[in-house]
């Protein structure tokens, strides 16, 4: 590939947004044409008065858009994007496979939790075969008798922990998550 198209290629971004403006945000980037993508996800919220079901974002004050390198300060002026997320002064690029279990588990009623990798042992590379989390690849990790299923996203340096039947999962032999 040339470098000039090498520039003009697609990658994800994660954008910064004001807190609790993910919804708004991502839907105005719609609204101006930006391939975006937020993952929500369903939680209960309890009031004095009643329950709710509601959607919430998977991961706070992040919406992640499609698009080439130089095309970002398109979604700067959009009110509630605070910034591009960087590494190293560089825009930081989310790898598809980050992207696609995201989409695989923003598309769950199951809980999931949101903790730190820096806390976690990494273990053995999987694939979910059943259950609402099918074709997901993580890493698995076992802690006091539960099974786990730690999905890193490397670029937000963060994962999200869900809890994952044991005869649910295939080891994948010699797979690195790039």
């Amino acid at each position: 590939m040339k470098s000039s198209e090498l520039k003009n290629q697609n990658y994800w971004y994660a954008i910064y947004t004001k807190p609790r403006a993910e919804k708004k945000v991502h839907q105005r980037m719609l609204d101006h044409g930006i391939d975006a993508f937020l993952p929500l996800v369903k939680t209960v919220r309890q009031w004095s008065d009643r329950k709710k079901t509601v959607h919430v974002p998977l991961i706070s004050s992040y919406v992640f858009v499609n698009m080439p390198e130089q095309d970002l300060n398109k979604t700067l002026p959009i009110h509630g994007t605070v910034n591009v997320l960087k590494h190293l002064g560089k825009p930081a690029k989310v790898r598809d496979i980050e992207i696609e279990n995201l989409k695989i588990l923003s598309g769950t009623s199951d809980n999931i939790e949101f903790e730190n990798c820096k806390r976690l042992i990494e273990g053995d590379i999987v694939q979910v075969e059943k259950g609402p989390f099918t074709g997901l690849i993580a890493t698995c990790e076992k802690k006091y008798g539960n099974h786990r299923v730690v999905v890193k996203i490397d670029s937000l340096q963060s994962c999200v922990v869900v809890n994952v039947p044991l005869s649910y999962l295939r080891k994948i032999e010699n797979k690195i998550l790039v």
